[in-house]
């Protein structure tokens, strides 16, 4: 059976983590000066690379070769080559246990944990706890870990990972390392696939690489996954394979809509949403999307210099594009039309006609 990009492709190394530069610094200088502590909390959006970090840390923890030779341990990476890095990449370590929360998430699990982190470790130096989805455990759970992680035993470290740091006790935070995981830019995500594309022997256009990107929202995950799936119909992948498949339209699309709309065109608006309608794009999503490059177009339009903000989101031709937009428009309609825009998206989500509250929304504002 084939192996799925996002294993596949998975990271091996802490500088190999994409996207979390800041925690990969931290967690490395820690392994270089022996610091590394006994509980953690990774906390983020899904598909950031919290699980992946949790089992590179438990390499660290346990590479012998780190161990054995001390100058390589100052590289502050785990080795790859020896026993206990092998097991751990294959999950097949007796000492790092990982337990998925969203289905474990009673006091009876915690409580086997608690039995079970006091034994010695079976071969490596460290017993590893990874608790995925942590925040679904209960209460009765949460309180009955508070006591291992105020005091594990030497030989144990408990990493919790979570996607709703929010719905963690304070109690829990407190007595852990906290480290926050961004959403991946797209940029950083495109680059990533266009090297996996290449690996894979596939073709793919960029403007297909970049919509595979929004579409994933910052997971590198989802969009490994997304171009795994659309891999397995064709190996020349275009970029109306992508919208075709995710029902999503490329900025391009987005970017004709938008100069007629500063061009006070109503009937060319509105045959434009009227075409999407008809090839079957979801209009829901793309008037977000629409809502996300009128914002930033609204902030170039106040300050030029903001677009360098938007570099590690969007290409040297698409700011460019939004300069010119903005150049044609003025602050006051942009502000009108996006605050229709989001009202009429509100309408949109719940309406079974959507595209009515988004035609409603451009007859107003164009007339």
């Amino acid at each position: 059976m084939a192996q799925a990009f996002y294993r596949k492709y998975r990271p091996k190394k802490l500088e190999d983590v994409l996207g979390q530069e800041a925690n990969i610094s931290i967690l490395k200088n820690a392994a270089k000066n022996s610091r590394l502590g006994q509980a953690y909390v990774f906390y983020g959006p899904r598909g950031t690379g919290k699980t992946t970090t949790a089992r590179l840390l438990a390499k660290l923890l346990n590479c012998e070769k780190r161990y054995a030779d001390p100058e390589f341990a100052k590289l502050g990476e785990p080795c790859n080559e020896c026993r206990e890095c092998k097991q751990i990449d294959e999950q097949n370590s007796f000492d790092v246990t990982e337990i998925d929360a969203a289905s474990n998430r009673g006091i009876d699990e915690i409580r086997n944990l608690k039995e079970n982190i006091v034994t010695s470790p079976t071969t490596a130096k460290y017993k590893v706890y990874i608790i995925d989805e942590a925040h679904m455990l209960t209460g009765a759970a949460f309180n009955a870990l508070l006591k291992t992680l105020e005091e594990p035993p030497q030989h144990a470290v408990i990493v919790l990972a979570t996607t709703e740091y929010e719905k963690l006790p304070p109690t829990i935070t407190s007595r852990a390392q906290r480290f926050a995981f961004k959403k991946l830019t797209k940029i950083d995500i495109v680059k990533k696939l266009s090297e996996e594309a290449k690996a894979e022997k596939i073709k793919i256009d960029e403007p297909a690489l970049e919509l595979i990107a929004a579409v994933a929202e910052g997971s590198v995950r989802d969009a490994e996954s997304l171009l795994d799936q659309i891999s397995s119909l064709q190996k020349n992948i275009d970029l109306a394979a992508v919208e075709r498949i995710t029902g999503r339209t490329g900025i391009a699309k987005i970017h004709d809509l938008v100069q007629s709309i500063i061009k006070k065109d109503l009937k060319d608006s509105l045959a434009r949403v009227s075409e999407l309608n008809d090839e079957g794009y979801n209009l829901v999503v793309f008037t977000k999307d629409l809502i996300h490059y009128l914002r930033k177009v609204l902030a170039i339009k106040i300050d030029p210099a903001l677009g360098t903000t938007f570099e590690k989101e969007l290409t040297r031709d698409e700011i460019a594009n939004m300069k010119k937009i903005a150049e044609g428009t003025d602050i006051i309609f942009l502000a009108k039309f996006i605050s229709s825009l989001i009202r009429a998206y509100s309408e949109m989500r719940y309406s079974p006609f959507a595209i009515v509250p988004l035609e409603i929304m451009l007859v107003e504002n164009l007339s």
